[in-house]
């Protein structure tokens, strides 16, 4: 086993969270609800971390499936499971590198909610247009109302595109798993409240749609990449 490898795993597991993060939908509605509820900056990162963890939990419950069912098989399948695990990278990075040279880079479903993203421009248009203050007799269960929404749009929707990440790892046990999931925690939680912080700071005119745009392609080349080096350097 080339133990140099996981740190290259780990650093474009880390990559694919934080560009995965970037996706409007994972920062905007926050900005949204706060304008809308009046939420100081504080409370509004608050709620996105809270969000962003459990995005996080329900991900890392579907890589520990992957994870035990890896580690079991890959005491049978001995030097096969590199070329393996690879290959699975290699087709799924071009998939990702196909969807976006079809012009779909920027069009992410969710494999297991059944929704699409929403557009920067629809997103940015809705923030112009925010809904007017509302009353403090109406603040608390709306407030309910708005956080429980914002929870259940990213907890139930998983960070599909990091689980390949744990399928590469499996070769390092459970002490790979568990790096890869505090990478995943980081990557996404750090890129969520960034976002929205920059957001909530006045700078959403920053061109983060081009993240959006090109997601699919970068996500794609790090899994191939990654795929690439499992399959002729790990042993």
């Amino acid at each position: 086993m080339n133990d140099s490898v996981l740190p290259t795993i780990a650093i474009t597991g880390f990559g694919v969270a934080f560009f995965h993060s970037a996706i409007p939908t994972h920062w905007l509605p926050f900005v949204l609800a706060a304008r809308a509820q009046r939420w100081s900056h504080s409370k509004t990162l608050a709620v996105t971390a809270l969000a962003g963890t459990g995005h996080v939990i329900v991900t890392a419950l579907l890589g520990l499936a992957i994870a035990g069912f890896g580690i079991a098989v890959s005491d049978h399948i001995g030097a096969w499971f590199p070329r393996i695990a690879g290959g699975m990278l290699l087709l799924l990075g071009a998939f990702y590198l196909y969807r976006q040279s079809t012009g779909k880079g920027h069009a992410h479903h969710h494999l297991f909610c059944g929704h699409d993203h929403v557009h920067v421009g629809e997103l940015e248009h809705e923030h112009h247009h925010a809904a007017p203050p509302v009353s403090s007799r109406e603040a608390a269960p709306s407030d309910r109302i708005a956080i429980t929404s914002l929870l259940t749009l990213l907890t139930f929707s998983p960070c599909e595109a990091f689980l390949p990440i744990y399928a590469s790892g499996v070769r390092y046990g459970w002490a790979g798993f568990a790096l890869l999931t505090a990478i995943l925690s980081i990557g996404t939680v750090l890129g969520m409240v960034i976002f929205t912080w920059l957001t909530l700071a006045g700078v959403e005119r920053i061109k983060l749609g081009l993240l959006e745009k090109y997601e699919s392609g970068l996500i794609g080349s790090l899994l191939c990449a990654v795929g690439l080096l499992i399959i002729f350097f790990e042993k």
